[in-house]
Parts: C-alpha cells; sequence; structure tokens
C-alpha cells in the first residue's frame, strides 16, 4: 500500500483515537494532515505532535490561543472555528476519518466527501440528518464512503462479492444495552453512571446512553437505510448479547454471510483505514470455545421505544430523521445533566416529533434550519418533564 494522507475528524474521541492508534502502528504508510477536535486542547496537541500533522483545528475559538502555545516550535499549524474545521475537512486528505459526534458533523463530512476521495463514515447523526443530501454528494463527486460502525462496516465486508439486488435481508445485531434484561420499572430508577457502562464496548458518554436506549440502533437502521438501499423492508434488528456477530447479510438463495469480531472498534477501522487491502492490528482473535455459546433475541420496542421512533422516521422521510436525531440529542444531554429520567429521553423525541410538520430539506441550510427548531422544541419539552 503506497503512502496515503490522512485527516481525522474528531481525533481526540474513541474512534479517532483508534484510528491514531493503528497509524502509529504503521507510521511509514501514513501521512496526518490534519486532526481537529472540539475543546480537548491538550489531547489533541499531543496527537499532533506525535503524528507530525500538518495542521490542528479546535472547534471552540476560545481554545485558539491555548492551542496556538500547545504547538508553539513543533511546526503544526493552529486554527480554531467551525469554518476552520470545514477548510481542513477540504484539505483533499486521501482517507478522512469523519468521528465528530453529532449533527456538528455534518458540515466537515460534506467538505470532505465533495473532495471526491475516500471518507470513512463514524458519524452517523450527519447520514441519518441528510442521508440523502449526502449520497448526492456522493454521487456527484465520485467519493468512495466507507462505513466504520461496527454493524454497517460488517455488512459492508460480507456485501463484497455479492451484488445488492440479491440480497433478501439485512440484519443489524445490537447487544441490547446494560439494560437488556431490565424491567420499565427497574430502567425508571436508571442513572447516568449507569447508562454510560455499556457491558461490551468503550464508548463516549452520548453514544453509551443511545446505546442503552437503543437508539443507537434506531438511527444505525437509518443509517443502513441509505448505505445499502434494499428498501426498509429488509432492513431488521436482532439482539445478540455477546457482540460477536455484528451483522448478516442473506441474499436470495439463502445463503446468510455474517461478520465476527472481538468488540473492539480498531476493527472495523482497519478494514476501512487499509481498504481495499488488509492491515494487522493489536485486537485479541476470536476464540469462539472460549465465548462458548452465542445467542439471539428479537427486541423489544415497548421496553426500548426508539426503534419503533426510528422505523417510524424512515417511513415518514422528509425531515422526520433530523426531528428525532437533534431531539434525541437533548434529551441525551439533559438525562446526562440529571435534569430528566432515562425513560424520558424516548418521550421528548416522541413529543417533539408529534408537534409539527416540517417541509423536506433540499439543501444543508434547510437541515440546520429543521435542526436548530427541534433542539430549541426538545429543550422546551425537557423543562417541562423536569418540572
Amino acid at each position: 500500500m503506497t503512502c496515503r494522507t490522512v485527516t481525522i475528524l474528531g481525533a481526540t474521541g474513541s474512534v479517532g483515537q483508534s484510528t491514531l492508534d493503528l497509524i502509529g502502528r504503521d507510521a511509514d504508510r501514513y501521512e496526518v494532515l490534519a486532526l481537529t477536535a472540539h475543546n480537548n486542547v491538550d489531547a489533541l496537541a499531543r496527537a499532533a505532535i506525535f503524528h507530525q500533522a500538518k495542521l490542528a483545528i479546535v472547534t471552540d475559538e476560545s481554545c485558539y490561543g491555548a492551542l496556538k502555545e500547545a504547538l508553539a516550535g513543533s511546526g503544526v499549524e493552529a486554527a480554531a472555528g467551525r469554518e476552520a474545521l470545514t477548510a481542513g475537512a477540504a484539505l483533499g486528505a486521501d482517507w478522512t476519518m469523519s468521528a465528530i459526534v453529532g449533527c456538528a458533523g455534518l458540515a466537515p463530512t460534506l467538505a470532505a466527501i465533495r473532495q471526491g476521495r475516500t471518507v470513512a463514515l463514524a458519524n452517523k447523526e450527519s447520514l441519518v440528518s441528510a442521508g440523502s443530501l449526502m449520497m448526492d454528494a456522493v454521487a456527484r463527486s465520485g467519493a468512495t464512503l466507507l462505513p466504520v460502525d461496527s454493524e454497517h462496516n460488517a455488512i459492508f465486508q460480507c456485501l463484497a462479492g455479492g451484488r445488492i439486488e440479491d440480497v433478501s435481508r439485512i440484519t443489524l445485531t445490537a447487544s441490547g444495552g446494560p439494560f437488556r434484561t431490565f424491567s420499565l420499572e427497574e430502567m425508571r430508577q436508571v442513572t447516568p453512571a449507569q447508562a454510560v457502562r455499556h457491558p461490551n464496548w468503550s464508548m463516549g458518554a452520548k453514544i453509551s446512553v443511545d446505546s442503552a436506549t437503543m437508539m443507537n440502533k434506531g438511527l444505525e437502521l437509518i443509517e443502513a437505510y441509505h448505505l445499502f438501499p434494499v428498501g426498509l423492508e429488509r432492513l431488521h434488528i436482532l439482539v445478540h448479547p455477546q457482540s460477536v456477530i455484528h451483522s448478516m447479510v442473506e441474499f436470495r438463495d439463502r445463503s446468510t454471510i455474517a461478520q465476527l469480531g472481538s468488540p473492539d472498534m480498531r476493527i472495523p477501522v482497519a478494514s476501512a483505514l487499509a481498504w481495499p487491502e488488509r492491515m494487522e492490528t493489536p485486537c485479541r482473535p476470536l476464540d469462539l470455545a472460549a465465548i462458548g455459546r452465542l445467542d439471539f433475541e428479537l427486541p423489544d420496542v415497548d421496553r426500548f421505544p426508539a426503534l419503533r421512533l426510528a422505523r417510524a422516521a424512515v417511513e415518514a422521510g422528509g425531515a422526520a430523521p433530523i426531528v428525532l436525531n437533534a431531539a434525541n440529542e437533548v434529551a441525551v444531554a439533559a438525562f446526562l445533566a440529571g435534569q430528566i429520567g432515562f425513560l424520558e429521553i424516548a418521550m421528548i423525541v416522541e413529543d417533539v416529533i408529534a408537534r409539527k410538520a416540517y417541509d423536506a430539506p433540499h439543501a444543508i441550510e434547510d437541515v440546520w434550519a429543521i435542526d436548530e427548531t427541534a433542539r430549541r422544541d426538545a429543550v422546551k419539552v425537557a423543562e417541562e418533564m423536569a418540572v
């Protein structure tokens, strides 16, 4: 594999750190152009200096002075602000990791896609909020979009050598999160500290709560709808507590291909980083004999209504997925801040979706406008519930 230039959007998060870990193990093959973070100056500066990046960007402009000071004498250029973030994404790296959490990753991800290179997508919220716009941009630019979420990367690998028109069913697996066996009454008492302790994966707070509500799987359903155009009726979710099988693809001849691996994000990141080749990783080999058993069960949409809400948002189309995502981000933040209960997260999302009708977005500005309005509505609903 020839030397590849790389930009990482969201370099200090868990996916960004996994990417940097793999790059550091094979540094001669990668040249880091830009690394970005929101406000984690220390981690960003250390990574930028260690990996000899050309540019380090913080989106929080108040952190610019601290970043510049931390990079003094290193040869790494400092920049700050959302415009700088989008400009950094448009540098034209051969390979860009989009790992910014939330809708904040939409503009830089689109900027990277428009360069017509390879974009590894770990920012599901962008595709949820602007799936049609993003896929249109991919088609127009000729960019290659590689899914990094473990489930979508698994589907991507399962489809290698197969035709999308021969697919009869795609199954995304879900661990079920830390409250898979909890009753509704038990979930009513859940604390943020409990919700961020995922049984299998090491992830950030927001995505851990999404996994606990199973909204993460709902967002992944919407993401899969755009990435793998087989129709919503062919997309299914199956709870698999061991997180060994990451997804499955069934073809019309009833052959089913599954991708298995240890629950380590470096495996799907490595798949995207080295694609179309393969690379060594330090990940634990899969030992099925030690695991002993693989269990499966259907998801319970009564205890985890986020799955129902996400499927309904796909069916409704238009602005519904944007509202779903925006309201969920606000609700999760309110839960983590101790303002609302765990079960109220999905209640807020459902309430906000039902409040008003929105016109379908035709441009990124429409997405932002809908997102902003939905967030305001969600804040109001959260405040009402907190009283």
